[in-house]
């Protein structure tokens, strides 16, 4: 069976809906948002406005476009007419998932829908790497369609609801990173480099057997190319070398059978393409920042109390890298 790497990723992330929210703006306006490193989504239903996503280039935001943020740390919107005097307002609720700035009484030259959703993986450090920093895409309106039905689901109390929110995340962001890899001038990333026939094969490849010895002259001969064009162009579509990116998939992957705890140290060590249970825990150390049977027996306790996330302070240590 072909591998598919992006369904794998966002998969493992497990996405989940936090709350959605329409939002409309009036007159010069701004208003700034603190994140915690969770995902955050924009489509712009009508309209204009300059954003400015964790400090790097505002970006010129339109009516069908479609903004994905995996780890939303800072944000600012604003109008484009903004004085420079101009300061942050909070948008005040008008009626149940509607939200305004600005006067009433004035014509709206912005409407969006915003959500903010979280990764229940507790490997989303290992994983959100893997993705661009962000995505903009430009005139799908089944990006439009899919923010409105999660939108709506958010908001109803029906039966199912988590899992089809789920469901229904998964295909957005899937949806999004496709979309986002087409535009020019896409940020590298996974979705990038699947939208790429030689570097897709080479992750396909890859993906379908994690535990293989794999070399750059291996993966580019998949890919058909020599060993200095595949790594050069693997790393411009990616946004990483290849061993880079095969041992960030490894250790996701060594994640989750660790949480599982139904395997061995040397099991899991085969799994993922090491020799032995020693190199395994050398390298696993290395990248997460704390031992894999120490990993796993966090996440064993952790997952008794809570929904399987560590701690924020376990966390930032055991991934800060």
């Amino acid at each position: 069976m072909t591998a598919d790497p992006l369904a794998e990723v966002v998969t493992l992330l497990q996405p989940t809906a936090r709350f959605s929210k329409l939002i409309e703006c009036a007159g010069s306006w701004r208003f700034h948002r603190k994140g915690t490193g969770d995902p955050f989504y924009c489509a712009v239903l009508e309209g204009h406005c300059r954003v400015t996503v964790d400090g790097q280039p505002p970006l010129i935001l339109q009516a069908g476009d479609f903004l994905l943020v995996p780890a939303m740390r800072d944000l600012i919107k604003e109008s484009l007419d903004l004085p420079q005097d101009e300061t942050s307002r909070e948008p005040i609720e008008v009626g149940k998932g509607c939200f305004r700035v600005g006067g009433e009484d004035e014509p709206p030259n912005l409407r969006i829908r915003i959500g903010h959703c979280s990764f229940g993986s507790p490997d989303v450090a290992l994983l959100v790497p893997l993705l661009p920093h962000v995505v903009l895409a430009r005139g799908e309106s089944r990006l439009a369609t899919l923010t409105q039905l999660v939108g709506d689901e958010t908001l109803a109390h029906r039966p199912a609801r988590e899992l089809v929110l789920e469901r229904l995340l998964e295909v957005l962001l899937i949806e999004a990173l496709r979309c986002g890899s087409e535009i020019q001038n896409a940020p590298p990333g996974l979705a990038r480099g699947l939208a790429d026939d030689r570097v897709a094969a080479a992750l396909r490849a890859l993906h379908a057997r994690p535990e293989y010895p794999w070399t750059v002259a291996g993966l580019a001969f998949e890919a058909s190319l020599s060993r200095s064009a595949f790594f050069a162009r693997f790393n411009r579509t990616v946004g990483m070398p290849p061993m880079a990116y095969l041992l960030a998939w490894r250790m996701a992957l060594a994640g989750r059978l660790l949480r599982g705890q139904e395997l061995g140290l040397d099991q899991v060590a085969e799994r993922v393409g090491y020799s032995s249970s020693s190199t395994f825990s050398v390298a696993f150390t290395r990248y997460a920042g704390m031992s894999p049977t120490r990993y796993g027996r966090l996440m064993h306790l952790n997952g008794q109390h809570s929904s399987g996330m560590l701690p924020p302070a376990l966390l930032q240590n055991a991934f800060t890298r």
